[in-house]
């Protein structure tokens, strides 16, 4: 490794690393303290929620870093004629810059795991940290806004003391058409069983009523009514969504959801034949048919989303070296020393023209209107620019 090489890698390093430890600090604060104040959480489970934050923390920080590294190093270098002395003893500026490069590169496989842990690991990390926190974020709600409600139920109580709620009221959300379920109690109280998976409620001398009429009394006795933490979460479940699959399952995904759809269309291609056969052509355009339509559109929208996760995870990781092949010749074009002002210059188009076009190729890809490929654009873009940029570098 040639002395140039080692002066311009230690001198990215130290900017990168630095610069990095400080954005990866902020953003993991402002992304913890927005859930903790979302959910409610105590101090514990912010604390449990910190490892699985760092990922989502890293991969949003990686990007922007190491652009901030570049321009840094690669403008004082312009600046203070470092390039041009390089030129003027017959060294080509490609010298300086491969490394960055080569670092570049190097960073954005890392950032590609990064981006492929935070959405996989580090989600249902966090998720799993809030279900177990049902428990103490439903107590603090209540004590603070005397409700509680997710999308399955709601809790309003009168007052809470200690861990004894109050005159407490529940009610099940039912299906469109279907009476809500409440239960009503002089006092209870929430257990959580992690091994289960269950909220407990402890009711104590109440009644159960569906929709108007009471089905059940039960004075003087204490029921337990068990809910998944599944539904007593305010997030939903831990979800098994496409977005959050590592990206090692997709390929088996991908099988799973192809056999689904052809089984789907095989079975409605049976159906429609029967009733074309039988003379139900009314049946063709019946709300049934309807919702086999809908459920087959589903089924290959989740098959374009897992295709496009792959596509996505590694532009969002690749973003990193894209970053550095335009703002390296973009720095050493304007030779100015101040750092802030290259960084913004190189990071202002990037923002308007590159997370925008990754946005819609990503919705494109997922609704099946573009092929999956297609989130690189925004990458291609920034390569075609970079290139033009560093060959004029070279030539002048």
């Amino acid at each position: 490794m040639s002395r140039l090489t080692r002066y311009v890698l230690g001198e990215l390093l130290k900017v990168f690393l630095v610069t990095m430890a400080g954005m990866t600090v902020l953003m993991l604060i402002v992304g913890v303290a927005q859930e903790a104040i979302r959910q409610g959480l105590g101090p514990e489970p912010i604390i449990r929620l910190v490892p699985y934050a760092m990922p989502n923390a890293l991969r949003f920080a990686v990007p922007g870093t190491i652009l901030f590294a570049a321009c840094s190093v690669f403008g004082r270098m312009a600046a203070s004629n470092e390039i041009t002395a390089l030129k003027s003893l017959g060294i080509s500026p490609m010298r300086a810059v491969t490394p960055a490069l080569v670092l570049a590169f190097l960073v954005s496989l890392v950032a590609v795991w990064l981006n492929d842990v935070a959405v996989s690991w580090g989600k249902k990390g966090m998720q799993r940290v809030i279900l177990h926190s049902v428990e103490q974020i439903a107590y603090g709600m209540l004590r603070t806004q005397r409700s509680y409600a997710t999308r399955q139920f709601s809790i309003n109580v009168k007052g809470v003391e200690d861990r004894k709620l109050l005159r407490p009221m529940i009610c099940f959300h039912s299906d469109e058409g279907s009476p809500s379920t409440v239960l009503m109690a002089q006092t209870a109280e929430l257990q959580l069983d992690q091994d289960k998976g269950l909220l407990n409620v402890l009711l104590t001398n109440g009644e159960i009523r569906v929709g108007d009429q009471v089905s059940v009394r039960f004075p003087n006795k204490t029921i337990k009514h068990e809910i998944p933490l599944t539904e007593a979460a305010r997030k939903g479940s831990i979800g098994g969504g496409s977005a959050n699959l590592p990206l090692w399952q997709i390929a088996h995904e991908k099988r799973k959801q192809q056999t689904e759809i052809e089984q789907l269309q095989n079975e409605f291609a049976v159906e429609a034949a029967y009733q074309m056969l039988t003379g139900d052509l009314a049946g063709l355009t019946s709300a049934e048919w309807q919702a086999r339509h809908a459920r087959l559109e589903g089924a290959r929208y989740r098959l374009n989303r897992l295709e496009t996760v792959p596509w996505r995870c590694w532009a969002n990781g690749f973003s990193c070296l894209f970053f550095v092949l335009v703002g390296v010749p973009l720095a050493i074009r304007m030779r100015n020393a101040d750092l802030w002002t290259s960084f913004a210059v190189c990071f202002l188009p990037i923002l308007i023209v590159y997370y925008p076009l990754l946005a819609y190729g990503v919705e494109r890809a997922k609704s099946g209107d573009l092929p999956a490929y297609s989130v690189w654009l925004g990458n291609v873009i920034l390569a075609v620019a970079g290139l033009w940029l560093l060959r004029r570098v070279l030539r002048y």
